[in-house]
């Protein structure tokens, strides 16, 4: 068995600036550890799984070397980084390194995409597949949305005894299905050969195209539109239904969200993590993660939903909710932070108060996911979690609402519903 993690590379993630800026998306701390962090850890509990690849097409820079380093110790598992030379979309990555995957005579391995959480049941989806079907089928992991978001993601048509896939159709314009794919998937090496027949397709196309101006290549081959869709019917494809929890990570707004899903989940699997009420500590409410570097002053309030990185300062009596506060920052006494994403190295100035409006799920609905919300309706900026880039400094006194503040910004009022340049 074997992993191969899909991190996309530097022209995506723009709905996730600021923050892509200073660091790979990937890389960007949900719960106080890195996102890929938490599906490497899940991968590396499943029995007998042998190696790790990441994909992707950021130039190797040091703080990816580093992670993937430090995630080799941790969890003892070999991890390697396969640069693509460019973006080749969720399949054809996968089909341009085949031999890498295989090597070593790999019989079935998992692909999980980087912007998800989730508590990734890899070991529930490899059970589903021995129970099912031969040993050329493959299994996409699926979750229940409601009727309206259900058309955001690929939508699957399973049969109800059977769980096979009869029918997938990748965000359609009308209801096809509550069940949609998690970007969580098990394949054998049988894949390799339906990308093969999309990626001979795809290069008759484009002979017979000779006005094409060189841009498309043969190789960029989706696996959600091209494969999936394909193989939809022909008894190879299964879905595995999981009820735990499940969103994608494609805003900053989502982070927060996300954030909130794992530290839930830590109080199952990893309690030492959650910080708790002492004497002489600040007042803890709900799950919390504070990094053993930061110092908080004993008057201050975190929680619910606070992740604090390393070397931060908290002064006297501040007041964090629902907010990741990335290492280096400092919060002076008093100031309010609630939904917001603070960066790294940033200042907040005494008094202050930095407040977003959360994105969240409707919780009145079981099956509502986080919508992917456009920056801007009507000309306007949507209300949503305030972002302050890196090294931002927020003077005392003021109140910044609704906003985007990008990196290296020293503020002298304050804004609402603004991004500022």
């Amino acid at each position: 068995l074997k992993a191969v993690i899909l991190i996309g590379g530097p022209q995506k993630g723009t709905r996730f600036r600021p923050l892509s800026f200073e660091v790979p998306k990937p890389l960007f701390p949900v719960a106080g550890v890195p996102m890929v962090q938490h599906h490497i850890e899940a991968c590396s509990k499943v029995p007998g799984l042998k190696e790790i690849l990441l994909m992707g097409f950021y130039q190797p820079n040091e703080a990816l070397s580093r992670f993937l380093v430090s995630a080799q110790q941790e969890f003892k598992i070999p991890i390697r980084y396969l640069q693509e030379y460019a973006a080749l979309g969720t399949g054809g990555g996968i089909y341009h390194f085949r031999d890498q995957i295989l090597s070593g005579g790999a019989e079935a391995f998992f692909v999980l995409n980087a912007d998800v959480c989730s508590e990734f049941p890899l070991q529930e989806m490899l059970e589903f597949w021995q129970q099912h079907g031969d040993v050329h089928s493959f299994v996409i992991l699926g979750t229940t949305a409601n009727r309206t978001q259900a058309l955001n993601y690929g939508c699957i048509v399973a049969n109800a005894d059977t769980q096979e896939v009869q029918h997938y159709v990748e965000k359609p314009s009308t209801f096809v299905s509550e069940i949609i794919n998690c970007g969580i998937y098990l394949f054998t090496p049988a894949i390799f050969q339906h990308i093969g027949e999309v990626f001979q397709r795809n290069q008759q196309e484009l002979a017979l195209e000779e006005s094409s101006n060189g841009w498309q290549r043969a190789e960029v081959i989706r696996l959600e539109q091209d494969v999936f869709t394909a193989l939809a019917g022909s008894g190879k494809l299964y879905v595995y239904k999981t009820d735990g929890f499940w969103s994608q990570i494609k805003s900053a707004g989502s982070a927060i969200y996300a954030s909130r899903l794992y530290l839930n989940q830590y109080s199952k699997s990893h309690p030492e993590r959650l910080a708790q009420n002492k004497p002489g500590g600040p007042v803890i409410r709900g799950n919390v993660y504070i990094h053993p570097t930061a110092s908080i002053d004993s008057t201050a309030v975190l929680g619910p939903n606070v992740s604090i990185g390393e070397g931060v300062t908290v002064g006297a009596g501040v007041r964090v909710r629902e907010s990741i506060v990335l290492h280096g920052a400092s919060l002076h006494d008093h100031t309010c932070v609630l939904n917001t994403i603070v960066g790294w190295d940033s200042t907040i100035g005494r008094w202050a108060r930095v407040e977003g409006t959360p994105s969240d799920p409707n919780p009145n609905d079981p099956y509502a996911k986080i919508d992917s919300e456009t920056l801007f309706r009507d000309g306007r900026l949507t209300p949503s979690i305030t972002i302050l880039g890196c090294s931002v400094t927020i003077p005392a006194e003021v109140v910044i609402l609704n906003s985007i503040v990008l990196p290296h910004k020293e503020l002298s009022r304050s804004y609402k519903n603004q991004i500022i340049l």
